[in-house]
């Protein structure tokens, strides 16, 4: 059945996943501003935005929520549906490490050439912080129906 709590926790993972697409992910200021994002489909004056060329982000994210996404209609094969929840949460590790590198190498760029910048996580970081939480519960959602139909079947 479609109406199940994992599969409001899925379906929030992956608009989550979507929209830490479309927002800055950590930013720079370094005289002028730099902001690392996946997709900049905008540009403002003054902001350089850094995009997929050193944040591999650009393919994990839309994975992610098609993966969450989904899940949400294979709840009858509930072995299909908890390895795309795994595979989902593996991918949000790489989202988020491949972020946080390419604010890591910016960071050592600026560094190694003695500017000194400022920098701050965005909204597209924070954005991204519940989807694990929003996975496991998902996890156990999936789980409690599989204990609830294996019940079943021994009546």
């Amino acid at each position: 059945m479609v109406a199940r709590i994992q599969n409001l926790y899925l379906f929030l993972a992956g608009l989550l996943a979507i929209g830490s697409m479309f927002v800055p992910f950590w930013s720079f200021s370094a005289g002028k501003v730099f902001v690392i994002t996946d997709f900049a489909s905008f540009s403002t004056p003054g902001i350089l935005y850094v995009t997929e060329s050193c944040f591999a982000a650009g393919i994990f994210a839309p994975l992610t929520a098609i993966l969450s996404l989904a899940a949400i209609f294979l709840f009858k094969n509930r072995v299909l549906q908890t390895r795309l929840i795994q595979l989902s949460i593996f991918l949000f590790l790489g989202d988020l490490f491949s972020g946080l590198t390419a604010a890591h190498f910016l960071n050592q760029y600026f560094q190694s050439i003695g500017t000194t910048a400022t920098h701050r996580p965005e909204a597209g970081f924070f954005m991204l912080l519940p989807e694990p939480v929003l996975f496991i519960l998902a996890l156990k959602g999936v789980k409690k129906d599989d204990k609830i139909a294996n019940a079943y079947k021994r009546l």
